[in-house]
């Protein structure tokens, strides 16, 4: 009698161990993983760039997360988002993080993370430049006054034949087409200080070294704090020149001499490991704004 209660108990025993093993082996499958190992349910982790930056401003307003009521605007970005000050900031953050998502100058992107297309249209210069890609937007460098004699040259050389070759070579647009060849004056010296966006920054950097290459005599010092920042700067006179990845604003227009240097996409990025190739606007808007919070609400 002991004996039959004790083989009963093993049994039991037994079969309780493998259905605790098959369950074990069934969970080691995630369900919630897409065919491509993305775990869909989790939190979307909103990246955005802080107050005054350039590519901020025009990514709001394109998209719709900024909302404007006659002369009122509302920027609706979601109070939970993560804020970086810099390009290179949301990049590393995004590439760090599976779940998260954000936007940067296309001429920034690299293959840390992943743009997604807009509408079914991959973020390109060539689809910048024929304005099938919705999120787009212009370079603009300014001044207030009389430019100095170095400083109207390097002017010049930007918007040259040779300025606007290096623009599409870092990726962009250009603004200017059949622009004049640059002519080098003799004996160009002096200073020059550039201030604002971080993402005109890497194009103006280009074509600085283009320049001092001609004018070696020529100290240019390029300073990245954000669009406003150079607005502000060259308002002031602190600054020679001011770069804005937006458009500049009514007051801003009200004492500065601006001009297009490169149109330039803002390219939707999410992480590597994200299964997700394609967005609307409307699902970038909510995301952006916190209305739709988790990955598989848009893989559905």
């Amino acid at each position: 009698m002991t004996i039959t209660k004790l083989s009963k108990l093993t049994l039991t025993m037994g079969v309780g161990l493998t259905l605790a093993a098959c369950g074990a082996d069934s969970g080691s499958t995630d369900s919630s993983k897409d065919a491509e190992g993305f775990d869909a349910s989790q939190t979307i982790n909103v990246i955005s760039r802080e107050d005054g930056s350039g590519t901020r401003g025009a990514f709001t307003e394109i998209t719709g997360v900024l909302v404007e009521d006659g002369d009122n605007e509302t920027d609706n970005t979601y109070s939970a988002a993560t804020i970086q000050n810099s390009t290179s900031g949301v990049m590393t953050t995004v590439a760090g993080d599976p779940a998260s998502i954000g936007y940067i100058s296309l001429g920034s992107l690299d293959d840390s993370v992943k743009a997604v297309k807009i509408e079914g249209i991959e973020a390109t210069a060539e689809t910048v430049q024929d304005n099938s890609y919705a999120i787009a937007r212009p370079f603009n460098i300014a001044h207030n006054g009389e430019l100095s004699e170095v400083a109207q040259d390097f002017w010049s050389y930007i918007m040259s034949a040779e300025g606007q070759e290096i623009v599409v070579g870092e990726g962009y647009v250009e603004a200017v087409t059949d622009a004049p060849a640059y002519e080098a004056a003799e004996g160009m010296s002096g200073n020059i200080s550039v201030v604002g966006s971080t993402s005109v920054t890497p194009v103006m950097e280009v074509l600085v070294e283009g320049y001092t290459a001609l004018n070696p005599d020529v100290t240019i010092d390029v300073t990245s704090n954000g669009s406003s920042a150079g607005m502000t700067a060259a308002m002031d006179g602190s600054a020679d020149i001011g770069m804005a990845s937006r458009e500049l604003k009514d007051e801003e227009l009200e004492s500065l001499t601006a001009e297009s240097i490169a149109i330039d996409g803002i390219a939707v990025i999410t992480n590597t490991e994200n299964s997700i190739e394609d967005l609307t606007m409307e699902q970038v808007r909510q995301i952006f704004t916190g209305e739709v919070t988790t990955w598989d609400e848009i893989a559905k």
